[in-house]
């Protein structure tokens, strides 16, 4: 049964029911640091260690973070919430750290996973809403984690190939979305230019083998919700 999505706008209301930890990063000290400190480090093997290199790929990085929909202000912003969650998940304790994961869109917070307790999702939940600049934190984490070593390893090959379908895809902006797989169940988080390109996002989506279902949290381009 589909849980309910937490909209309100401060933590001391319901919290309800509604990357990525699992590829997440300890609180650096700040979001520039971590929208370049990954791509630095292959730029740099890439590269041969050149300032020539580095520059460049540096500005690669930029560029795409200025191509995306919420731009590179709001890149370094999503960058920032995402990795003072993490930090304070860390300092909380190393389950939901690894267990809990991570999207986050235009200050708009999507946790996804599994956890063994009810407390470990209800404090998953707290303490996203202590992020500065979070605006909705929407829970979808599952209490009973039945996943197996296998179940993540299919998990991961269900994003690889909707990132790929994406990605060549010519009539969808790949770079406005992010996506997560919790035991078959694809997420989808972004900014779709129009109802046409959303239709076919979720179509390939439902596409892949193993999927048994697909929820998306993409809003359109001229949703005035984004603006609020």
């Amino acid at each position: 049964m589909k849980k309910t999505i937490q909209t309100t706008k401060h933590p001391s209301q319901n919290l309800g029911h509604a990357p990525n930890a699992r590829y997440g990063s300890v609180k650096s000290s700040g979001a520039i640091a971590a929208v370049f400190g990954v791509a630095g480090l292959g730029i740099l093997g890439l590269a041969g260690c050149t300032p020539t290199g580095v520059a460049i790929g540096v500005g690669a990085t930029a560029a795409t973070a200025a191509s995306q929909e919420r731009g590179f202000q709001g890149a370094l912003q999503d960058t920032e919430i995402r990795l003072n969650i993490n930090h304070l998940y860390l300092q909380e304790s190393q389950t939901l750290f690894t267990d809990i994961n991570l999207q986050v869109q235009e200050g708009r917070v999507l946790l996804t996973g599994a956890v063994e307790k009810p407390e470990t999702e209800l404090e998953a939940v707290r303490l996203a809403w202590q992020a500065a600049g979070v605006r909705e934190v929407i829970n979808e984490i599952k209490v009973t984690d039945q996943s197996s070593i296998g179940d993540v390893a299919r998990d991961i090959w269900i994003e690889t190939q909707l990132e790929g379908k994406l990605l060549i895809d010519s009539g969808v902006t790949s770079i406005n979305y992010s996506v997560e797989s919790v035991n078959k169940t694809l997420y989808l988080m972004g900014v779709a230019q129009d109802q046409a390109e959303l239709t076919r996002v979720i179509g390939h989506a439902k596409d892949i083998s193993y999927v048994r279902n697909v929820v998306s949290y993409v809003r359109l381009k001229d949703d005035p919700a984004r603006r609020s």
